[in-house]
């Protein structure tokens, strides 16, 4: 039987439902062989996927997924089989995660202004596992307190960009999330390029050091992923995929729902090694 590979997955250490450990489960279900967690702008889901798997036929990635901007448009950065344990890396994803944590208290104060006082940053930062607070967490309250309806309401009517309660996050550029990922032996990989739109750059980001895209992706048409294949053999970069799974706040897909043969991974480590 072909090893396969899921290399997007969310633990609830970042903007995930599922933690580590059940994340290893669904894998192990589903058949997989090897998995990266790649939470959001933190590193704490990875030794305990490492431990639950031991002495399985399941290997664990270090991975992440990084947010960046450039000429006003999001982009984010996965990074792979990088030393995730670095003492500079757990520095500079703290100021990521302080800097998480006060957006969220700008947002709580922008729902204040609009009438809504039952929620507060305590609370937020109290029931979330994550050190990563994000929009997920404060959608997911405004559920709980029937505000809104849906996780998708909350954001449709308060969170999403260009809505009253939202507020710009902080952000890097791709080149220094791509210096930091590769200044820690790793390699940097553009995350689901057909959704973010910024073809136009992955030559500059090829210049920076960019490794590889993310062309496997849930819900994708074979004529897109045929598309960024195309753009992965003319810059030279490996290719990865994944499901990009966040167990119940994503609930269009799962752990395995894109899965890539194992010889990627071999390719990616010799990426890496190379």
């Amino acid at each position: 039987m072909t090893k396969s590979a899921d290399l997007h997955i969310h633990t609830h250490y970042s903007d995930g439902t599922m933690s580590p450990q059940e994340v290893v489960r669904d894998a192990l279900h589903g058949g997989l062989n090897c998995i990266a967690i790649t939470d959001h702008d933190t590193v704490d889901g990875i030794s305990a996927a490492i431990e639950a798997a031991r002495g399985h036929d399941l290997e664990v990635l270090p991975g992440i997924e990084l947010s960046t901007e450039i000429n006003g448009k999001d982009i984010h950065m996965l990074g792979y089989l990088f030393n995730w344990q670095d003492a500079s890396l757990i520095e500079q994803l703290q100021k990521m995660q302080n800097a998480r944590a006060e957006r969220m208290k700008k947002m709580i104060q922008k729902l204040e202004a609009l009438g809504i006082r039952d929620i507060s940053f305590e609370e937020i930062n109290g029931s979330a596992k994550a050190k990563a607070l994000g929009r997920p967490h404060l959608a997911a309250a405004l559920v709980e307190k029937r505000i809104v309806g849906s996780v998708k309401a909350a954001f449709d009517k308060f969170l999403a960009e260009g809505a009253p309660a939202y507020v710009p996050k902080f952000k890097q550029t791709p080149g220094e999330a791509i210096r930091l990922i590769r200044g820690l032996g790793g390699i940097a990989v553009l995350a689901h390029p057909m959704l973010t739109n910024v073809d136009e750059f992955i030559p500059a980001l090829v210049e920076a050091g960019l490794g590889g895209l993310e062309i496997y992706y849930p819900n994708c048409s074979d004529n897109v992923m045929r598309f960024y294949e195309g753009l992965a053999r003319k810059h030279h970069l490996v290719v990865t995929g994944g499901s990009d799974a966040h167990g119940e706040a994503k609930r269009h897909t799962f752990i395995g729902k894109v899965r890539i043969p194992y010889d990627l991974v071999e390719k990616l480590k010799q990426a890496v090694s190379g």
